[in-house]
């Protein structure tokens, strides 16, 4: 797919974080973004910056955790806007924890947004894609899901079954006209772990701007690339790579290399300022 022009682009957690940046984005291409969060304000900022760039979209709030009501929604853009060309999973919820902490809730609600949600909203969409014989399907997991990480561990987990099924789903499509791509993030600034402003991320962890992923997500669908790493630019992506390949041969060895590198330490830090939070009432578990 060369081009986004006049395509129907479904982009669920569009409300805050990555979601705004890829709407932006997408709206540049001249695509009709359908933009999909619970938060009904968060929406209509992402619409206001649609229009600014001369884009073309529509807002409908909607909770992606009702997974048994995605018939009815898709049933709602097919009236709106016609059959979707492109759908990015985007929404996601991080909550940390050490394992032990998590409730039955709280693992439910990150497999549930995180996992489930995108799945069964592909299972919906995918047959018309089919039909057409074109399509494309992003799913943007994150490096959490490629090498499992201190106090996030149901995250990465439910991020790691995202990779797997899109990599499986991907050899079922091949052929078709319809395409699958991941994109799988590190830390990114003013989103998700980082919008907590007492973070401070390890120079060597790689650190990468929303823009980054936004673009990595348009260069996907028009180059029909598998699975794209984006963290922090050329070196430190390829630094990343070879890091989870010799994870694969020797996990140790990259275990103390994220323990060196402080990823434990940050990730702790979050999980305390989460707690904090929620005990003041002025936190609440994210989800976009």
């Amino acid at each position: 797919m060369t081009s986004l022009k006049g395509k129907t682009v479904l982009l669920t957690g569009a409300s805050r974080g990555l979601g705004v940046y890829i709407a932006r984005t997408l709206a540049k291409e001249k695509a009709t973004v359908v933009s999909v969060s619970r938060s009904k304000s968060g929406l209509d900022k992402t619409s206001d910056e649609i229009k600014i760039v001369g884009g073309k979209g529509i807002s409908i709030p909607f909770d992606i955790t009702n997974v048994t009501e995605f018939s009815t929604l898709v049933h709602q853009i097919n009236k709106l806007v016609g059959p979707v060309d492109i759908l990015i999973n985007n929404a996601a919820i991080i909550i940390s924890r050490t394992f032990v902490d998590y409730s039955l809730a709280e693992i439910q609600s990150v497999v549930t947004t995180n996992l489930l949600a995108p799945m069964e909203l592909t299972r919906l969409l995918l047959p018309s894609m089919l039909e057409r014989g074109t399509g494309h399907i992003v799913n943007i997991a994150s490096l959490g899901g490629k090498k499992g990480v201190a106090y996030n561990s149901i995250y990465s987990a439910s991020k790691a079954g995202l990779i797997m099924w899109s990599d499986a789903v991907r050899e079922e499509l091949a052929g078709t006209g319809v395409n699958l791509s991941t994109i799988c993030p590190g830390y990114v600034s003013r989103a998700g772990m980082t919008v907590d402003s007492d973070l401070t991320i390890p120079k060597f962890a790689g650190i990468s701007i929303p823009t980054d992923v936004a673009n990595a997500v348009i260069k996907a669908i028009k180059q029909n690339q598998s699975e794209v790493i984006v963290n922090g630019g050329l070196l430190n992506e390829s630094m990343t790579k070879l890091l989870l390949a010799i994870g694969q041969i020797y996990p140790p060895f990259v275990n103390t290399i994220y323990r060196l590198i402080g990823i434990d330490k940050v990730n702790s830090r979050h999980r305390e300022n989460f707690d904090i939070g929620i005990n003041r009432g002025y936190a609440e578990i994210p989800r976009k």
